[in-house]
């Protein structure tokens, strides 16, 4: 690599080898040709003067791209296809004539995309269902371990550090359904000519129109598609685009999401992310402890969802059967797009398989907010033993008030059990209150909530999935 040219760092720095291979040139330029040996393979059988000789020497020379050639190609004839067609063509003279035979540029161009959709998906679904595992054995692990709750990240109600684990895997559910739904209703342009029409191939088979649709077919299902557009313009619909984006977008959203979580988390000291015993966290402040994973993710979670936005303007602002104004902006968004989320879930699972719980902040913050929250559990224990219950709720509310103060302007540890144990009136002792404040009174049924959720919605997804578990999540830098 030179250090005298830009270099993008989504390859340099973070996405996985095969995510890049499936964006590169060799890929593209490959998968053009096998393109144009399913075309010949398709015509042939369906009756024209294509040799099975013809048809061998483009299989030879699949993989043989003379790059330079084509880019001298390129330059002569200020058309990529074309270049490829000719460069095609040296490498394979007893096909030349046949090369792309009733064919448009869109037929290499587009299909081609939708086969690196199709895959690049296939490689994000794989990665999605790791963090999904690790997730999973996270909130399991975790399911009974009592923490503060926050709502407007205010002390809230308890909750548990698996159960909240939850919350960030149901986010991933609901993308992984996405996905499958996008694998499964994704379509092949097919044959369709220069506007859509197939006028071309009407010409090819003498306007038998059964053939040209068995041809569609054939072509289809020789590159790995099941489903075709029935119609197109010359392109496919861009709208496809747009919607392979909105769902890389919403896995960016959820990891963007578990990332203010765990940097909120770590800032408390409850939760950490990794960190290597040679890491450094400031070139300066050398006993910081930055939580570098999760605002990287944050980063290129920011970068996917505001691409989103490319997409649609593209999809928008199409005219008729096509307009180039799509051309540039595929080229540079949907591939970084997949890079990014590829990133994203390597540092994703990376995070999972270090992540630290330290269960005594947890505890120490709790009893920092527990006695507040537990005010209406000793009422109603007084109330029970024959207190006045609005007596009660004056008494507290004042050493509520008290403790508070404290607390905030004097910096003092929270005295409200203190308090109420030296008031006469509740009639408790420090022991019958600490038994009331045991947090697991308050957690309500989070553990249970995380172990059906993890059995019912989760385990039949690993199981159905078990083959794509266990990913190397090693970080390039």
């Amino acid at each position: 690599m030179s250090n005298e040219i830009y270099s993008n760092p989504l390859c340099e720095r973070y996405s996985s080898k095969e995510m890049m291979y499936n964006f590169s040139p060799d890929k593209k330029f490959s998968t053009w040709r096998k393109l144009w040996i399913a075309l010949a393979e398709s015509e042939k059988e369906l009756g024209l003067n294509i040799s099975q000789e013809q048809i061998d020497e483009m299989k030879k020379n699949i993989y043989n791209i003379d790059y330079e050639l084509a880019a001298k190609k390129e330059k002569e004839f200020r058309h990529d296809v074309m270049a490829h067609v000719h460069t095609f063509g040296t490498q394979a003279p007893l096909a030349m004539p046949i090369i792309h035979l009733g064919a448009t540029s869109a037929f290499v161009g587009d299909n081609t995309d939708l086969i690196q959709i199709k895959d690049g998906l296939e490689i994000i679904k794989t990665k999605l269902i790791n963090v999904m595992n690790n997730l999973s054995k996270f909130a399991l692990d975790n399911k009974s371990v009592a923490t503060l709750g926050f709502t407007h990240f205010q002390a809230a109600q308890l909750t548990t550090v698996g159960k909240r684990a939850t919350l960030w895997l149901q986010s991933l559910m609901l993308d992984l359904e996405e996905l499958e739904f996008r694998e499964k209703t994704l379509r092949f342009r097919g044959v369709k000519g220069t506007t859509g029409t197939q006028a071309s191939f009407k010409d090819l088979f003498n306007g038998d129109f059964s053939k040209v649709e068995k041809l569609d077919i054939l072509v289809s299902k020789k590159m790995g598609f099941d489903k075709r557009f029935s119609v197109t313009g010359q392109t496919y619909d861009r709208k496809v685009d747009s919607e392979i984006m909105n769902l890389l977008a919403n896995i960016a959203q959820s990891a963007h999401k578990f990332t203010n979580d765990l940097r909120l988390l770590q800032h408390l000291k409850e939760v950490e992310e990794p960190f290597e015993k040679s890491q450094i966290g400031s070139s300066a402040m050398a006993y910081k402890r930055n939580p570098m994973r999760s605002e990287r993710i944050s980063s290129l979670a920011k970068f996917v969802i505001a691409l989103q936005q490319s997409t649609a303007m593209v999809a928008s602002t199409q005219w008729f059967e096509r307009t180039l104004d799509d051309s540039a902006n595929k080229r540079l968004s949907l591939p970084q797009a997949f890079l990014a989320i590829d990133a994203i879930l390597i540092i994703w699972n990376n995070i999972m398989e270090g992540l630290v719980v330290y269960d005594k902040i947890i505890e120490k913050h709790i009893m920092s907010e527990l006695p507040f929250m537990a005010t209406e559990y000793i009422i109603m224990e007084c109330v029970k033993a024959g207190g006045d219950r609005q007596k009660l709720h004056e008494r507290i509310r004042v050493h509520s008030m008290e403790a508070g103060r404290q607390v905030k302007v004097e910096g003092k540890d929270n005295d409200l059990i203190d308090r109420i144990v030296n008031d006469d009136y509740f009639k408790l002792d420090k022991a019958k209150l600490l038994s009331i404040l045991e947090p697991k009174n308050f957690i309500g049924f989070a553990p249970e909530q995380t172990e059906k959720f993890i059995d019912i919605e989760i385990k039949p997804i690993l199981e159905k999935y078990k083959n794509l578990l266990g990913m190397d999540s090693e970080l390039k830098v």
